[in-house]
């Protein structure tokens, strides 16, 4: 819950937390060819696998994955198949969700986040880890030294890991679909 934070403060350290089988597979490839040192995070729950095979694997880049133009959902690993139901979820309800598959959390693509930010003016921000340090803080930082956006978070706030099964410990933290298709919407409102 913490580790994100813990390399992301390395200097010259790549973060790479990649969302399924393909992009694992890709992700590893890259990294033995990426010029210094690359941490690659893996989590335990079984997901589909989505993402192309031959799809090369870019270090420094967020694949946009859902366009939308009411609100982004910026999210990394296990949490971007989640992304994908509740923008599912949310386009039955006629809301436009764009799901933004932020595979290397350092260094950021701000280019890209900053761009689908422009369009939907607010996003919900979800990562399988603590409020500080990760992914949320980072996209947080990119928005203020550019230009401010309505953010919503979903994490695991300020406190320790739990013990679970990784479809227990989804359910348990508000990691699921439902949750963030939740947060999509108080986002909407708070434009």
């Amino acid at each position: 819950m913490e580790d994100i934070a813990l390399m992301r403060a390395l200097p010259g350290m790549a973060v790479v937390v990649p969302c399924d089988y393909n992009q694992t597979k890709n992700a590893t490839v890259a990294a033995a060819a990426w010029e210094g040192p690359v941490y690659l995070r893996f989590g335990r729950p079984a997901v589909p696998n989505f993402t192309p095979a031959d799809e090369p694997f870019e270090i420094g880049k967020t694949y946009v994955l859902n366009e939308g133009k009411d609100v982004a959902i910026i999210t990394c690993g296990h949490l971007v198949w989640e992304a994908l139901q509740a923008a599912e979820a949310l386009e039955a309800e006629g809301i436009s969700a764009a799901v933004l598959n932020v595979a290397t959390i350092k260094p950021l693509d701000t280019a890209t986040i900053l761009s689908t930010l422009a369009v939907t003016g607010c996003a919900v921000v979800a990562e399988e880890h603590n409020a500080a340090g990760g992914l949320g803080e980072a996209v947080a930082a990119a928005t203020a030294a550019s230009k401010p956006a309505v953010l919503e978070f979903v994490n695991g706030g300020d406190r320790f890991g739990q013990s679970g099964t990784p479809a227990e410990l989804m359910n348990a933290w508000g990691f699921d679909a439902a949750h963030l298709a939740e947060a999509a919407k108080k986002a909407i409102s708070r434009k």
